[in-house]
């Protein structure tokens, strides 16, 4: 049981990584795009995408393209008040990172509990009763 418990740990902490290194990689181009201004072409032509018929199915058409609207207006608005991508890469990756380490403090406690817990389930009660009267 306790492998188990490592080894979910270890996959969802490589997960965990990925997904954060990713997101370090996709912020540092959206915000090279925003300061280039391609990223206000590209959010323009995305607000103008019809909405397709499978999604009329499951969400509000009128929704979308208010999401399609804000989505345009985000980035426009980032494009013009957003400072060199340099300087606020130097804050957000950090605090990516740490958002990482903070998620992985929690993974790892969350796992050595489960270990614990493991320990404890898997000791048998004549043992555990025996140990207790001092007779081991």
């Amino acid at each position: 049981m306790k492998a188990i418990v490592w080894s979910v740990f270890a996959l969802l902490g490589v997960c965990w990584t990925a997904l954060v290194a990713v997101g370090v990689q996709v912020t540092g181009w959206l915000l090279g795009m925003a300061g280039s201004g391609e990223a206000t072409a590209v959010a323009t032509s995305v607000g103008q995408w019809p909405v397709p018929a499978w999604a009329a199915l499951w969400v509000d058409p009128a929704w979308l393209q208010a999401v399609q609207v804000l989505w345009v207006d985000l980035v426009q608005w980032l494009g013009q008040v957003a400072p060199s991508s340099e300087s606020l890469m130097g804050w957000i990756a950090p605090l990516l990172w740490t958002g990482w380490g903070l998620g992985m403090l929690c993974l790892l406690a969350l796992a050595m509990g489960l270990h614990w817990l493991a320990g404890r389930l898997n000791t048998p009660t004549a043992l555990r009763g025996a140990s207790a009267n001092g007779h081991a």
